[in-house]
């Protein structure tokens, strides 16, 4: 995980030197590092943005206690894991990474309302369509059954088209990191969630 080191490094600095006391924590990989307008999408949340490029669902679990450890969020929101699947991890190791946040997020802030933002259809990664739906059911029927204070938001379907491929006009350049117009879904989908 040493890879990670300097951006870590450098959250760690952003929440010392924060100049209010964030609300909503935004935490994940390069998709939450990557969303510019994150602080004024959610302003009414008191966000703080947590992403760290390139991060896995797996280094998610590994930096949680350190990251957290002054921060006393109302909420917090969670997305990574197509980054493990890229990696080569299968999609129940995903799954095991996920339980894993559970455990450290329910240790650190017991039972704050906690939510996963379901792996996103990135064209570049379309080939492994089938690991990404398989993760995202596995994670979503755990977060079904268990009935507690984790929450489920299904990004996945709003992002294909008719004929269930990716709509390219959500993603950049690369076709896997999203532009402003895939942001802007986002943020419905999890503003929709937030308020309830």
């Amino acid at each position: 995980m040493h890879w990670y080191e300097d951006e870590v490094k450098a959250l760690e600095k952003k929440i010392r030197e924060l100049p209010y006391q964030p609300e909503t924590l935004f935490y994940g990989s390069s998709s939450i590092r990557l969303w510019s307008s994150l602080n004024d999408d959610f302003m009414a949340y008191k966000p703080i943005n947590l992403g760290f490029g390139g991060s896995t669902l797996a280094a998610c679990v590994w930096f949680f206690d350190r990251l957290m450890v002054q921060l006393n969020p109302k909420r917090l929101v969670v997305y990574a894991g197509d980054n493990d699947l890229s990696d080569g991890r299968n999609p129940e190791e995903v799954f095991i990474f996920f339980e894993q946040l559970v455990v450290k997020a329910q240790q650190r802030f017991g039972n704050l309302p906690c939510y996963y933002i379901s792996i996103k259809p990135s064209p570049s990664r379309w080939h492994l369509a089938d690991q990404f739906r398989y993760a995202n059911n596995l994670i979503e029927s755990e977060i079904i059954k268990q009935d507690n204070n984790w929450r489920f938001i299904n990004i996945f379907e709003a992002m294909l088209d008719a004929d269930h491929n990716p709509k390219k006009e959500y993603y950049g350049a690369d076709f896997l990191h999203m532009n402003p117009k895939g942001y802007e879904l986002w943020t419905q989908l999890i503003t929709q969630q937030l308020s309830r």
